[in-house]
């Protein structure tokens, strides 16, 4: 295999953000950053509200959310009239989960790769209603024929309500065929929820091109938008059968508008929103997009081989797009969540690098990003320091 090479930085990228500069923040996929700009236009709506929260939570909020809405579906390629924002994709999903309406005897499919917060989610509303949540194991050398296959075995129809797949997952960073699961899903006539919290910003994949029923996605990740902003698209058939989690002014208005009017939420991260667009577009959305990802993918074979992991062992994204990594951890480390969060804690104190680490399927697993704030010389210190900290257990 060819040695990754790591990509040329783009010019004055780092100073764009207020990160600590004494640690190597290596987990962009977590929370994300939000550049200085972005913070500064957040604070002037913060200013604005707080001069005189009446008339900004009464005078034409409602039309700047709408706005800010338009714009960002825009960019996604979703239509502005079924994308409503949201806090996270978490609440995305826990706003379609119930509206389904699912009765005992129905079931919701979900993939081993999911998100574990979804994962309760969906856990929950079949505990509320009496269906079943089924998981299929897809293994992580799994082709994406092999996927669609699993996945199109794990259906049945007229029983499964929903099927729950991830666009990009977060434990194994592994690229599903998103577009071909609904096919297939769609052909039994089984709804589908795709989990693109990843998405916004680091694919390149228009939303209305997937077909899904439901897509839920952060901006506040890959997209440089203040935390606290996603959004939630609803295919046309769904959208007066979505109830939000709160009821408040806005719900005689129907979807999007009741699930976005929270009463007094603290909107200025949604209005602030497009500020991390247009920072990511000054920066030339495809060359942040390539950056990242070969970062990543450099970042991906330096730790590896500080760790001893063979090139061929180096689990493949499954597209060049993907600004995220997993190298295995040693056999035994990191087997549970307590244990991966232990692990990512000591990391952060003793090496001042901030990674990602996961359990997944009784294996210890090790996520880097890759984002333009970010040298190849932070991956390169790690993979030389962390061998012997993994060393003291």
């Amino acid at each position: 295999m060819s040695v990754p090479q790591p990509p040329e930085p783009i010019p004055g990228a780092r100073l764009l953000f207020s990160l600590d500069p004494g640690v190597s923040h290596l987990n962009h996929g977590s929370f994300g950053a939000v550049p200085v700009n972005v913070q500064r236009v957040q604070q002037r709506l913060r200013d604005e509200m707080e001069a005189n929260p009446l008339r900004f939570f009464t005078l034409g909020l409602v039309d700047r959310i709408t706005h800010t809405r338009r714009h960002l579906a825009a960019f996604l390629g979703a239509d502005p009239d079924g994308t409503a924002l949201v806090g996270n994709a978490t609440t995305g999903a826990a706003v379609v989960l119930q509206s389904l309406g699912l009765r005992p005897g129905d079931e919701v499919v979900t993939t081993d790769h999911g998100y574990g917060a979804v994962g309760y989610s969906v856990d929950r509303e079949c505990r509320r209603s009496g269906a079943t949540h089924r998981v299929l194991h897809v293994p992580l050398t799994a082709t994406d024929e092999q996927i669609v296959e699993i996945v199109r075995a794990g259906l049945r129809p007229g029983r499964t309500k929903l099927l729950v797949v991830d666009q990009l997952t977060s434990a194994t960073a592994r690229l599903f065929p998103a577009a071909a699961l609904v096919g297939v899903a769609h052909a039994h006539d089984v709804p589908v929820l795709v989990d693109a919290a990843h998405a916004p910003g680091m694919l390149p994949v228009p939303v209305g091109s997937i077909g899904a029923d439901f897509w839920v996605g952060n901006l506040h990740k890959w997209g440089y938008a203040p935390r606290g902003t996603a959004v939630l698209v609803v295919a046309p058939a769904w959208r007066e059968r979505i109830e939000p989690l709160v009821v408040s002014w806005e719900q005689p208005a129907g979807f999007p508008g009741n699930v976005e009017w929270q009463a007094t939420l603290d909107y200025t991260s949604w209005l602030a929103a497009p500020a991390g667009i247009w920072t990511l577009r000054s920066l030339g959305v495809d060359r942040v997009r390539a950056h990242n990802a070969a970062l990543a993918a450099y970042g991906q074979r330096v730790v590896g081989d500080g760790l001893g992991v063979a090139p061929t062992d180096l689990p493949e994204p499954g597209g060049a797009a993907v600004a995220m990594r997993i190298v295995p951890l040693p056999a035994g480390l990191a087997t549970t969540v307590e244990e991966a969060r232990a692990l990512r804690g000591r990391i952060a104190e003793r090496l001042a690098a901030e990674v990602a680490v996961m359990s997944w399927n009784g294996r210890g697993w090790l996520r880097l990003c890759g984002q333009v704030y970010n040298s190849p010389d932070e991956y390169e210190r790690l993979a030389v320091r962390l061998p012997a900290l993994l060393a003291q257990r």
